[in-house]
């Protein structure tokens, strides 16, 4: 597969180093942001091809992340340094999110779809070929996005960026204040509990919003803890475990919310056997989420077990 960037990449990663503890925020941002800019280059190609949907799983993933990055160290970078770099990352990512969400819509009703009779199955595909017209269509935005000058613009400006030390962070004055990694980590990963473990009180008669709001709060402490894995004690990657489990949980609840949305909008398109196929599978993810809600609270209590939350004090310690 022709990656177009692949002496860019080479030359990015003769550049990769471990985050260590004493590394200002920037700089282990840096450092951070230059591993996951590469798994955004190398999954480009594939991207726009289309052949497997993990390439643009993992695109949008390394572009989350840096996305993240970016705003969690918001602090340690000159706002105009890195301003454009973010709106950059947002439009890549609503690119590729598009097309992301109908892969997994797609994928998810052919696997029902083998569960149908002859004339359901053949209802079902009607509904699926609509939707590849739709991912088609955003495939064809995606491939166009990258073709644009202004994209080649952010791939060498950002790259320029990376490759040099110090580049974009605030100046430290001369007043004692918390700056490394050893300083600064182990109260952002304790801030970010804290945001999750603030829906404790409310979770028992929680709506689909708060759960959205609680799965976005389990992914900021989860990208706060695996960006620093280099630094944080093996523990870390168990911790990290229980955290997804919890994100996937609720991620999974929210992507039946937008799924149920989204073809309940294509009802004018469809006949009166398409209709009624269709709602065999929506009565399906319905009842999957109604279990998955059921579970939530046993979700919770998994997590906060003391034994996982050794698991991050643990981590902590290894600063």
């Amino acid at each position: 597969m022709l990656n177009l960037h692949d002496d860019l990449i080479a030359q990015l990663k003769d550049h990769r180093e471990p985050v260590h503890p004493e590394d200002t925020m920037a700089e282990a941002g840096r450092k951070v942001l230059l591993v996951e800019f590469i798994h955004m280059l190398e999954n480009e190609a594939g991207s726009r091809l289309g052949e497997d949907i993990e390439y643009v799983h993992d695109m949008r993933v390394a572009t989350r992340r840096m996305r993240t990055t970016l705003r969690l160290l918001e602090p340690y970078y000159k706002p105009k340094a890195v301003r454009a770099y973010r709106r950059s990352l947002r439009k890549i990512a609503r690119a590729l999110g598009a097309v992301r969400d109908l892969d997994v819509l797609i994928d998810d009703m052919t696997k029902f779809k083998a569960t149908l009779d002859p004339a359901q199955q053949e209802d079902l595909q009607a509904i699926i070929t609509m939707l590849d017209g739709e991912r088609t269509a955003a495939r064809h935005d995606l491939n166009r996005l990258f073709d644009k000058s202004e994209y080649q613009r952010f791939i060498d400006d950002f790259a320029r960026f990376l490759l040099k030390t110090g580049t974009g962070a605030r100046p430290l004055d001369g007043d004692v204040h918390p700056y490394q990694v050893r300083h600064v980590l182990p109260v952002l990963l304790y801030s970010h509990l804290a945001a999750v473990r603030a829906y404790d009180d409310v979770l028992s008669e929680a709506d689909d919003t708060v759960l959205h709001a609680l799965r976005i709060e389990f992914k900021q402490l989860r990208y706060a803890a695996s960006l620093f894995e280099d630094v944080l004690g093996n523990s870390v990657k168990d911790y990290i475990k229980s955290i997804k489990a919890a994100q996937d949980h609720l991620g999974r609840m929210q992507d039946i919310t937008m799924t149920e949305t989204k073809l309940t909008s294509l009802a004018p398109l469809l006949s009166a056997g398409q209709l009624e196929t269709l709602g065999l599978y929506l009565d399906h993810i319905r009842a999957e989420r109604d279990t998955l809600r059921q579970q939530v609270t046993e979700m919770w209590r998994q997590f906060n077990r003391r034994t996982v939350q050794r698991h991050l004090a643990s981590a902590v310690v290894a600063l």
